[in-house]
């Protein structure tokens, strides 16, 4: 294979870590040097630098940004932070956290450490049963002798000792609503203390309670999820990320139940709203205050509230005196995207706003005065660590908390999730960490220099979105403009689920592997190998989302919208947000963008939830009439009743251009059956300009072992491929393959790292390519050969995939390898149509089936136990109608895994013994089952 880069030898990465030491909680702090750095153009600024690499301009991130934060950073690696409150002295900030089964830390601000944690993991100073917490932030008392965390269904009341740590907890519960939970907001209490007043966010209410008993003493209806309270006087003034409730005629989509006024097309909420209670008056109903979309944090100076508009990139500025807003502040700092900088927390130094932009890494600084009216002047951004949530003024001290501190650097993990491998240990998605940074804000001419150093982090240069040339240009694979004609026009786009790098391609020994770490290698996938060997191995790719309920998000978004991020602690209102409104960005998908580029699309189950399923289909059905027709038979066995599915989406644009009988994520319908409904449309009506489809059962969990759904999803790919490439549309085809996330394996790398397939005949044949990529250069890349817009900031940051494509097309096709590990392997109930014996006949036949039933026996001993896995199974929404990707807690899933693939005979490694589903040590993040 011809290396396009070359390699930075090992010693010189050691030497370059080396350089970096990052300050956790209890240890020495990093102070970082103040100071700009010149601008550098976004196609050198990444290289060939891995994740975690450190140079001049910061540690690299998994989504094209370094950081450097200004300041003293505090890092912690109990999970990423939530949200975040400073208690009345000053002395202690209270941070909600998850993904480690920590979900409350206390921070002594005049130390700089942690000195208290609450939670379910081992090793905590106060256990607590409930592992969840809501989207924002824990509430003091005014006198800070009281702190309320606030959760699922309702608030723990800790008492606050002298010293900071927390006493014996009291539950307050909020009761469910029609099967709404609570989901409570950020608390705030009366002005003179006797009451608190709770966001009820699940029920689009706002309670009050009496602190010292907890009982609800009055509730307002507001409009739709309410976040945050101000309280001025007697007026409650309450953010709704929702907007108002809808009204007859409006276009409306759903979140959590309630119909939200909605574009249907770009599948996005369209109003944002304050409710103003005027608790003097019990009979009064509550005003409304338009404001922009999704208003999260509101802070108050006086009679003046700063509403930050998440979704809208803007800052509402709200004279109360008046009640309406007096002027909108603009915080989309680069000229070149309007969308996607996601503004949240906001404080005031003296006559400085300062905003946080969580999706910019940056802290926003605007000069403003006393008379709200007067037009707030832009300064200039800071650098922070990554997605900041929070800004505070402590005694002059900003103090910022970042949800994901340093990316998933924290501790290894270790995963095992195939027959006969041992555990791999190393980075996982879920390595998470958060951390704070703190600072004395600079001097005008200070922030300027950071500005710099804020665009050369993020990669924005003003020739990152240059338009077409009027015809002038001549076609190439990827245009240098953005609608200049190329010579691809059909873009395939295959999802999958779930893999790291070194878990697939660690035995590549031609790229930067780990075989240790290669749990689904060469056997599990050959078409994946092989067509990295025809097409192109890259090594330096990295999927940017935690888990599904993100990763989805990243691919047909190009980003993860402010409210998956903070619902990570509860993924009640939604884990995926597919059909949440409230998920979904103002300037709408991929499929929107390449539609308004004047190109056609066409989607295969992505995006969608799956309730079109009919009752009674099984694997062995869909099994069997993929097997026939792929042999020849009538193309009819896909659609009887048992199997004829009727999908869809909520969002009317993705509805009109899915396929009704394309399934989405299920693992009772294996990719052998997505595979031919895609190839029956594709050989009658042929590809659209863009093409998506969803191939989830590498996720693994269903009806066959994991080894064998992986190597059904690996022969799946192949044959797509082959038939692509078979075709007359290959000339000017481009096949993208991308997991959705790689959070259930380990790599030696980073835990983001992914195998990813660039394939056509315009790829770059038979290298190995170092250079640094993320799902975003993909989608860019997609949206540059369509001619479609950047659909936010981070996309027309990101570089499209230049260096992966050539001048010259080679069109040899790709033939598609026989998988080498039977699709029945580990399936309880032999399908009709006969076990798959990988072609064999004869003795060598039942040599396949005998080692396949060997896998799937039980010993006597287990068989209690894996009944009990059995039925937990059956409640994790692998398959059925209403089947969900990542249901499941994934430290039950790891162990469910181990077991089949081990044949109930070994412990999960470190357990002592093979445990039922509800002994396992806690879940490494919220599982949404939690929530029923």
């Amino acid at each position: 294979m011809q290396v396009t880069r070359q390699r930075r030898a090992a010693k010189a990465r050691i030497l370059d870590r080396r350089k970096f030491r990052i300050a956790i909680a209890g240890a020495a702090v990093l102070t970082v040097a103040t100071g700009g750095i010149a601008a550098a153009s976004p196609s050198s600024l990444f290289g060939d630098h891995q994740v975690g690499d450190v140079n001049q301009n910061g540690q690299l991130v998994s989504d094209n940004q370094y950081i450097k934060p200004v300041g003293d950073r505090l890092l912690t690696e109990d999970g990423k932070y939530m949200g975040s409150t400073v208690s009345p002295d000053g002395r202690y900030v209270a941070a909600t956290s998850t993904d480690k089964n920590v979900v409350l830390q206390i921070v002594d601000l005049s130390t700089y450490k942690v000195i208290w944690k609450v939670g379910k993991a081992a090793g905590v100073d106060q256990k607590l049963t409930d592992g969840s917490v809501g989207q924002e932030g824990p509430t003091y008392s005014p006198d800070g002798k009281v702190l309320w965390l606030p959760e699922t269904n309702g608030l723990t009341r800790f008492p606050v000792n002298t010293d900071g740590t927390l006493g014996t907890p009291t539950t307050v519960p909020l009761p469910k609503v029609n099967g709404n939970s609570a989901l409570p907001g950020r608390s705030a209490y009366s002005a003179d203390g006797k009451t608190l007043y709770v966001p009820v966010n699940g029920q689009n209410t706002v309670a009050a309670l009496d602190p010292s008993t907890g009982a609800v003493t009055k509730t307002w209806n507001v409009g739709i999820a309410p976040r945050e309270i101000s309280v001025v006087g007697d007026k409650l003034y309450v953010s709704n990320e929702g907007g108002r409730q809808a009204a007859a005629g409006d276009q409306t989509m759903t979140s959590y139940g309630t119909n939200v006024p909605a574009d249907g097309y770009k599948g996005t909420s369209t109003s944002g709203t304050l409710s103003v209670i005027d608790t003097a008056d019990a009979s009064a109903t509550p005003a409304t205050i338009k404001v922009g979309l999704h208003p999260t944090n509101i802070y108050r100076s006086g009679s003046t509230l700063y509403v930050a508009n998440t979704n809208s990139d803007t800052v509402s500025v709200v004279d109360t005196t008046k009640n309406k807003v007096v002027q909108t502040i603009s915080t989309q700092p680069w000229a070149s995207s309007t969308t996607g900088y996601a503004p949240t927390g906001i404080t005031l130094v003296g006559d400085r706003l300062l905003v946080s932009l969580g999706r910019a890494n940056a802290v926003a600084v605007y000069g403003v005065s006393k008379n709200a009216q007067d037009p707030a002047r832009y300064i200039g951004l800071l650098p922070t660590d990554y997605y900041p949530a929070a800004v505070a003024n402590v005694g002059g001290k900003v103090v910022v908390t970042n949800t994901r501190g340093v990316d998933a650097r924290g501790p290894a993990l270790t995963f095992n999730a195939g027959p006969g491998t041992t555990p791999a240990t190393g980075h996982g998605t879920h390595s998470t960490t958060g951390s704070f940074t703190r600072f004395t804000l600079p001097s005008d001419k200070q922030i300027g220099k950071y500005t710099a150093q804020v665009y050369t982090q993020n990669g924005w240069d003003k020739n990152n979105v240059k338009e077409a040339t009027q015809g002038k240009a001549k076609a190439v694979a990827i245009p240098k403009r953005i609608g200049d004609p190329s010579t691809i026009k059909h873009v395939f786009l295959l999802v999958k689920e779930n893999r790291s790098y070194d878990q697939v391609y660690g035995d590549m020994l031609q790229g930067n592997g780990d075989a240790s770490l290669a749990q689904f290698g060469a056997k599990a996938t050959p078409n994946q190998h092989a067509l990295a060997t025809q097409f192109g191995l890259y090594d330096n790719t990295y999927d940017i989302g935690t888990n599904s309920a993100e990763g989805h998000n990243w691919l047909m978004q190009g980003d993860n919208p402010e409210y998956t991020e903070s619902s990570a602690g509860e993924y009640v209102r939604s884990y995926d947000t597919e059909e949440d409104v409230l998920g979904h960005q103002r300037s709408g998908f991929l499929w929107t963008a390449v539609q308004d580029a004047g190109m056609s699309a066409r989607n295969y189950g992505e995006f969608e939830y799956n309730e079109g399923k009919p009752a009674n289909g099984t694997w062995q059905q869909y099994y069997c009439a993929a097997k026939s027709v792929g042999q020849g038979g009538d193309p009819a066995q896909l659609t009887t009743p048992d199997l004829k599915g009727n999908y869809g989406s909520v969002i009317p644009s993705l509805n009109a251009i899915s396929n009704p009988l394309s399934p989405p994520f299920d693992l009772s319908i294996p990719d052998q059956y997505r595979y031919q409904i895609w190839k029956q449309e594709f050989e009658k009506k042929g590809p659209s300009g863009l093409n998506m489809m969803w191939l989830s059962s590498d996720h693994t969990g269903g009806t066959a072992d994991p080894e064998a759904q992986v190597a059904d999803n690996d022969l799946a790919v192949g044959k797509i491929v082959d038939t692509i490439s078979h075709s007359k549309y290959w000339k000017d085809s481009a096949i993208f393959v991308v997991e959705d996330d790689s959070q259930n394996g380990a790599d030696h790398v980073d835990g983001h790292r992914a195998p990813v397939q660039v394939i056509s005949p315009w790829a770059k044949h038979g290298v190995v390519d170092n250079t640094y990529y993320s799902q975003l250069n993909m989608v860019r890349t997609i949206e540059q050969i369509l001619g479609a817009q950047p659909l936010n900031q981070k996309l027309a940051a990101a570089t499209p995939m230049f260096d992966a494509f050539q001048s010259k097309p080679d069109t040899k096709p790709f033939t598609a390898v026989p998988n080498q590990i039977p699709l029945t392997e580990g399936v309880g109930t032999p399908p009709t149509c006969g076990l798959d014996t990988l072609g064999k006949t004869g003795a060598a036949a039942a040599k396949v089936n005998a080692t396949a039933a060997k896998k799937t026996a039980v010993p006597a001993a287990e068989k209690a136990v894996a009944m009990k896995w059995h039925k937990w199974s059956e409640n994790q929404r692998f398959t059925g109608r209403n089947a969900r990707a990542d249901y499941a807690n994934p430290e039950q899933m790891s162990r469910w895994t181990w077991y089949q693939t081990h044949n109930w005979t070994k412990p999960y490694p470190g357990d002592s013994k093979i445990y039922a589903p509800n002994d396992v040590p806690g879940g490494a993040i919220p599982s949404a089952a939690d929530g029923d």
